[in-house]
């Protein structure tokens, strides 16, 4: 199983950022899956998160109302559009499904 996300980078604040999460050998679709973050000293902290049960969408308080998830069936890929991006979402990101995760990809916002 592989979980590569790519798509990070650095932006000045108010900019916009779409991590992919590209999964090898599960189906996406069959698992819960999600994008967390982890800032520097801080503990991992959840962005969004797509119920496996019945597909309903949680997001974290920080960032409701500017990012959005979703995946892609066809392509066995997951998406995290950020938009408005802020200092404070400075992280490393995550995707993880069925329990898997993946290497991270490091998303920077400078003011």
């Amino acid at each position: 199983v592989q979980l590569v996300e790519s798509g990070g980078g650095s932006v000045q604040a108010g900019g916009s950022l779409k991590l992919s999460c590209a999964a090898s050998g599960l189906i996406l679709s069959s698992c819960g899956m999600g994008w967390y973050r982890q800032a520097p000293g801080k503990e991992r902290e959840l962005v969004s998160t797509i119920s496996v049960v019945d597909g309903a969408i949680s997001y974290g308080e920080s960032v409701k109302g500017r990012f959005t998830i979703s995946q892609d069936n066809a392509k066995n890929t997951l998406y995290l559009q950020m938009n408005n991006l802020k200092t404070e979402d400075t992280a490393v990101y995550y995707c993880s499904a069925c329990y898997y995760w993946g290497q991270g990809t490091q998303v920077t916002v400078s003011s």
